[in-house]
């Protein structure tokens, strides 16, 4: 009957501690949200390899559209995120855009921060902004490299080019209204094509339109043979990514934010844009392409 108990009390032992420390790290759980596209999805299975390399316990919730991983956040149904400065500062809390990363990531923090117990960290060079795109030999034969001289050849003819745009850009003061009014031009509406922000990569490629608004970071940019034109008047506000987490996530896990710190400076538009078209074109899968990135950054074991 001893050996019995003796034996009955190893095993409880050992289970508890199992359920301690199995990494020798303890209990360190977390659920990441993403937003329903490529790049996001991207930023989250990046985040989990990174964080389950250091002992975590990471649960990916996905496809949220904006308001509804923003509400996530809000409610702690969620503890992590990566999400853009811009859409922040402007769609979360109405303020006025900004076109200063660092200036609209510091206003968004403090705000943020004190409002609703939410810290903004790890701020970098993904950039995604709205862009006018066009197809590079056509912007090459026009002379088309910035906006400022889309606007003039518009100006000058006016009836020469058509875009596509999405009905949110189409009517938002950020969007095509903003543009025209910044840079002293307008497209005649029977040359304005609303449609589906994903028909209009299509519509581009295809000839159907000279311009089309799009994401900077978009794998099919570089896919179909487009160019971005350079906003050289600095209308758009800054879309840079960075990791959003609750007050609560962050007094509890601090280290999250060095264990991010390489992606400062390793992610860029053009970096984004080339892990969005393995995924988008090369039809390569999230968790392939994440895993490659960051093995071949030496930020994982292979």
């Amino acid at each position: 009957m001893r050996k019995i108990i003796l034996v009955v009390i190893s095993v409880v032992f050992s289970l508890v501690l199992s359920a301690c420390g199995g990494n020798g790290d303890g209990d360190k759980e977390i659920t990441i949200g993403s937003k329903t596209f490529t790049e996001q999805y991207l930023f989250a299975k990046i985040s989990t390899l990174l964080l389950e390399e250091e002992g975590f316990d990471v649960e990916e919730t996905t496809d949220l559209g904006s308001t509804a991983l923003r509400q996530a956040l809000e409610n702690k149904q969620v503890d992590l995120t990566w999400d853009y400065v811009g859409t922040g500062l402007v769609t979360y809390l109405g303020e006025d855009p900004m076109t200063d990363p660092q200036a609209a990531f510091e206003t968004l923090n403090d705000i943020d921060q004190s409002d609703n117990e939410i810290v903004w960290t790890n701020l970098n060079d993904v950039d995604n902004t709205y862009t006018l795109m066009m197809r590079e030999d056509h912007a090459e034969e026009l002379g088309i490299r910035t906006i400022s001289d889309l606007a003039e050849h518009v100006n000058e003819n006016p009836e020469d080019l058509s875009i596509a745009t999405n009905a949110e850009f189409y009517n938002r003061d950020d969007g095509l209204p903003g543009v025209e009014v910044a840079y002293d031009f307008e497209f005649p509406d029977a040359n304005v094509n609303e449609m589906d922000t994903g028909l209009t990569y299509k519509a581009l490629r295809d000839e159907e339109v000279d311009v089309a608004v799009g994401f900077a970071t978009d794998g099919r940019i570089e896919a179909f043979g487009f160019v971005n034109l350079e906003d050289d008047q600095s209308f758009f506000p800054s879309y840079n990514a960075a990791a959003a987490m609750t007050t609560e996530t962050y007094e509890a896990y601090p280290e999250i934010e060095e264990i991010f710190a390489p992606l400062d400076d390793l992610l860029t538009s053009e970096t984004m844009r080339e892990l969005n078209y393995e995924v988008d074109i090369e039809e390569r899968s999230v968790d392939e392409v994440a895993r490659e990135f960051l093995v071949g950054n030496d930020l994982i074991e292979e």
